[in-house]
């Protein structure tokens, strides 16, 4: 066989080695979250009601078994966390563990960046990440 052909057989089979191996949830092309509200841009005040959107995936608790799913973390004035282990869980890395999709947060005065993240019934996130665009806002 020839070489090139060779690598790409192995190119091709080696996604779901990995996937296998990364212990990842994988998700399904074209699935998304995204915030409903507020909008980018937004001038908001405390506490803020903060709704999730979801596409392509089932919202599902933690723990749950269901095919395409998972349920929402909520990043708040954070970056993507490392995608190959649990979410963490804090301040900035808030969980919906129960499937919720709406939440309200208290927020101190200022400017802030909210950013969707889905996880797996483990709290890690899917291959290839779910996540929304940042949304920034300015709470009075």
């Amino acid at each position: 066989m020839k070489p090139a052909i060779f690598a790409a057989l192995v190119a091709l089979t080696l996604p779901m080695a990995a996937l296998a191996d990364s212990g990842r949830t994988p998700s399904p092309a074209g699935a998304k979250v995204f915030i409903i509200e507020p909008k980018d841009g937004a001038t908001v005040s405390s506490p803020v009601t903060i709704k999730f959107g979801i596409e392509g995936m089932e919202v599902a608790p933690a723990g749950s078994e269901t095919p395409n799913s998972g349920h929402h973390h909520l990043l708040i004035d954070a970056a993507v966390p490392d995608v190959g282990e649990a979410i963490p869980k804090d301040d900035h890395h808030v969980h919906y563990g129960k499937g919720q999709t709406e939440a309200s947060v208290e927020l101190k005065a200022g400017k802030h960046t909210l950013q969707l993240l889905l996880g797996d019934k483990n709290h890690i996130p899917h291959d290839p990440p779910v996540k929304s665009d940042v949304v920034t806002i300015t709470v009075e």
